[in-house]
């Protein structure tokens, strides 16, 4: 009896443990959260209103629970680079590695001409091994960019595993010149990578790279982007950017937005989408822990009576889990009620998720901006800059959103380079670094 008692207490301790065990890993789950801007909106008229799709990454509860990762460092080594650039980018490199451990696997890939494949993609263990590597880079030659992140991938491709973290992390300080060297080349390399499951981060060093082709690389595969106009920075920007590296949580995120029977999916904002018969679809390569990644769709809503309850619409996520390894499914819905009062439906906004359609709204005049000073439309850019910080400081006030108001504040200071061709060249690249930023949600 004594046995079978020890048993049977054995038994329940198992069960007990595995029930522990299982609540743990639901625990350790990305939040969903579905808001519209306006919930209540006038009745008897058709208007506009945003539907915002909110993910936010669980916390880690140490280093032992992240996940492994295989990464690829690709550094521009060509002649521009001599000097302080090439020594701080090897600083960086070598504290990159120093970031990573035994169950990480990483490449170091170096171009200029041609292509070299510094340290083949290896499980880091002799870490002295690989400084010493690194330590022996110098620059001479071109750029060939394009074809410096092709090798780059082609490290990855080499252990990629979907419970990886896989990535490439570029640095460049001048313009391709060696191979495909267009935006659109290098957007559609970035939108293929992100197929396989890898994204691209790029870091911009100086004044003389093509921020368009780097902003779109690191877009088009749902990377980071960092503009470093002081090489004394290039440590920090790669501490952030492996730090992002180390944290992620969730990869190959789906997400459908069923709009409801009337409700127009107008568009998505700062981020590609298909809309089709009502049903949005769109992807995020990878969630970091703590942080928030949001869709933001505009949605046409008919006119209905006072008092009516309408639904928008469900929202299905699915993704793969970094620490359970398990793929997670989430659903959610949001809904719209209807009044005749125009205090109630101004006094039940949504601030925090209005503030960020005022932000993504900003971003596209943002972009407007230095569309019209390409083109050499000067005065029309700066009217559309100085226009864009006063709404954006009306929307603060209005919303108790500092966020708009800095922003503002920046968008006027950009206004004021628009006239002076040196400050301009700096000043783009730091707006188009800020409207990936925005569209993104990056972390740095």
């Amino acid at each position: 009896m004594k046995t079978f008692n020890m048993r049977l207490f054995r038994l329940s301790f198992v069960a007990i443990s595995l029930s522990l065990g299982i609540f743990t890993v639901n625990a350790q789950r990305v939040t969903l959260d579905v808001t519209v801007s306006n919930p209540y909106l006038l009745a008897d008229s058709r208007q506009t209103t945003f539907l915002k799709v909110g993910l936010t990454g669980f916390a880690l509860s140490g280093q032992t629970d992240r996940a492994p990762v295989n990464v690829a460092i690709v550094l521009d080594r060509s002649g521009s680079m001599e000097g302080e650039k090439i020594a701080r980018a090897k600083d960086a490199a070598i504290l990159a590695v120093d970031m990573l451990d035994s169950r990480d696997i990483a490449s170091i890939v170096t171009y200029s001409d041609s292509v070299s494949v510094l340290v083949p993609s290896t499980r880091i263990v002799d870490k002295e091994d690989v400084r010493a590597k690194v330590r022996s880079i110098y620059a001479d030659g071109s750029t060939a960019l394009f074809a410096g992140v092709s090798k780059g991938a082609h490290e990855l491709r080499k252990f990629f595993e979907r419970q990886r973290v896989n990535r490439v992390i570029l640095l460049s300080d001048g313009l391709a010149n060696v191979g495909p060297d267009s935006p659109g080349a290098l957007g559609d390399l970035g939108s293929s990578l992100r197929r396989e499951g890898i994204s691209v981060s790029t870091i911009g060093l100086g004044l003389g790279y093509n921020e368009d082709l780097m902003v779109q690389l690191a877009q088009k595969s749902d990377g980071n982007h960092a503009f470093v106009e002081n090489t004394r920075d290039l440590s920090r920007i790669f501490r952030y950017e492996f730090d992002d590296v180390l944290s992620v949580v969730a990869q190959e995120i789906e997400i459908s937005i069923h709009c409801a029977p009337g409700i127009v999916p107008v568009r998505v904002m700062g981020r590609d989408a298909d809309i089709a018969d009502g049903v949005v679809y769109t992807t995020i390569n990878q969630l970091y822990s703590n942080q928030q990644k949001y869709i933001m769709l505009e949605v046409e809503i008919p006119p209905q009576p006072e008092g009516k309850q309408l639904p928008v619409a469900t929202v299905d996520i699915s993704y793969g889990n970094m620490v359970s390894g398990l793929t997670d499914s989430l659903s959610s819905f949001a809904d719209v009620q209807f009044t005749a009062s125009q205090v109630t439906a101004e006094e039940n906004v949504n601030r925090e998720t209005m503030a960020e359609a005022v932000l993504q709204l900003a971003t596209e005049e943002s972009k407007r901006a230095v569309q019209l000073r390409d083109e050499g439309k000067l005065e029309e850019a700066e009217e559309v800059l100085l226009e864009n910080a006063e709404y954006l400081m009306e929307q603060a006030e209005a919303l108790q959103a500092p966020m708009l108001q800095g922003y503002g504040e920046q968008n006027i200071m950009d206004a004021d380079a628009v006239d002076d061709e040196d400050e301009w060249q700096s000043t783009r690249k730091e707006m188009r670094d800020k409207q990936h930023e925005n569209e993104s949600q990056q972390n740095y």
